[in-house]
């Protein structure tokens, strides 16, 4: 089993520890809630969160081209989850973004 190392993911020099991902848990958690209530996931909400996301992690020291890549993909997939309306829009957006964090800290095949 791999283990998985956040810091790789950070700035060199970022500030480690728990209250920096403490911090981001309330920050997405913060951009998730915005989406409750809303019977339909439209563009503009997608862009504001993924936004959110954006600031949120770039806050947590998180390096610039994992915080581009990461919310590239958030917003592809949620802008297609949009389409479906499978899920109510918090969950889908949640959903998207527990995968793209789990492929971002596992790492590609063979990485």
């Amino acid at each position: 089993m791999r283990t998985i190392d956040p810091s790789n993911h950070l700035r060199p020099g970022a500030k480690e520890g728990p209250r920096v991902f403490g911090n981001l848990s309330d920050r997405l958690t913060a951009s998730f809630n915005s989406l409750r209530g809303k019977g339909r996931l439209s563009e503009a909400d997608v862009d504001a969160t993924v936004s959110e996301i954006r600031r949120a992690l770039l806050e947590a020291d998180v390096a610039l081209p994992v915080v581009r890549s990461f919310t590239a993909a958030v917003r592809e997939k949620a802008k297609d989850a949009a389409r479906s309306q499978a899920l109510n829009p918090a969950q889908q957006v949640v959903r998207i973004v527990n995968d793209e964090l789990i492929e971002v800290l596992e790492g590609s095949p063979g990485s």
